[in-house]
């Protein structure tokens, strides 16, 4: 707790006097351009990835960054819960799949013996499934988290009231996947299915 205290005594002197204005303004009521959903992973945090600033995203997170089918029925509603709220009641223009490297959440689903002895982890990254038997390399936990991203688009794409606001063009679906290592940010082309670098810059290309 001492490190927590410490880091919110941070946040009031330096970052709260910037950002006051904008927390009374988010008092009166949340107003999120962005949906993205991301890994629980402490070292792929969104909020500092994208510079986001106070009631700018909505954030779900999950161990893999996973999105279950919209008619799935063994109990997984917490993150269906979410979605369904940043979509039907913030009205959200923009939703983010964010996987990321190194992946613990991937790992465990490609090898379900490494988290045997953790409670509900093997039933969660069963959804991680079909994601393993799309990547030619079913061992490649690159490969399997760039397509455990694409599994989770599809996925969103067929909850009903989330298809309904793509079709008006009220609302876009995209992928991506942070590079833990390098900060390197790859974005689905979903046409291609690739994943592209994006360019900064300062850097260029990676």
């Amino acid at each position: 707790m001492k490190r927590l205290i410490q880091g919110y005594q941070e946040f009031r002197k330096r970052r709260w006097p910037m950002e006051r204005r904008r927390y009374e303004e988010a008092a009166k009521g949340q107003k999120p351009e962005y949906l993205i959903i991301a890994c629980s992973d402490s070292r792929s945090d969104p909020a500092t990835v994208f510079g986001g600033r106070p009631g700018e995203f909505f954030l779900v997170r999950n161990i893999a960054a996973l999105v279950p089918p919209h008619d799935a029925t063994n109990g997984v509603y917490g993150t269906r819960a979410a979605i369904s709220f940043a979509v039907m009641a913030l009205n959200v223009r923009n939703i983010l799949v964010m996987g990321h490297a190194q992946c613990g959440g991937i790992a465990a689903a490609i090898a379900p013996e490494s988290a045997r002895d953790i409670p509900y982890v093997n039933d969660w990254v069963e959804l991680a499934k079909p994601a393993i038997a799309h990547a030619h390399n079913h061992g490649d936990n690159t490969e399997v988290e760039r397509e455990a991203v694409k599994l989770s688009v599809r996925r969103l794409l067929e909850y009903p009231f989330i298809a309904e606001r793509v079709k008006a063009g009220n609302l876009q679906v995209d992928g991506a996947r942070f590079g833990i290592a390098n900060g390197v940010l790859e974005v689905l082309d979903q046409k291609t299915g690739a994943f592209e670098p994006v360019k900064t810059k300062r850097f260029g290309f990676f």
